[in-house]
């Protein structure tokens, strides 16, 4: 399993609809964190070892509406 955080930059607004989309409609999102700074919302996702981390972002969450922009941190280790 790989864990990326996904910073996301949305419309005036609309922040709090795209969190719910994100949450309702696509089933890799974890969590949906309202953010302060450059971007309004982080996402938590978790995705499969073979999933394409390019292929998740661009077909399933830059296609949501409301979504300006979006940054992507990919994991590496969680520690505990």
């Amino acid at each position: 399993m790989q864990t990326i955080f996904i910073m996301v930059k949305c419309d005036l607004g609309k922040a709090y609809v795209v969190a719910n989309k994100a949450i309702e409609m696509v089933e890799n999102v974890s969590e949906v964190y309202s953010i302060s700074g450059k971007y309004d919302l982080m996402m938590k996702c978790y995705l499969s070892e073979d999933m394409d981390i390019g292929h998740f972002v661009n077909e399933q969450i830059q296609t949501l509406p409301h979504i300006k922009d979006t940054f992507t941190m990919i994991t590496f280790k969680a520690f505990a």
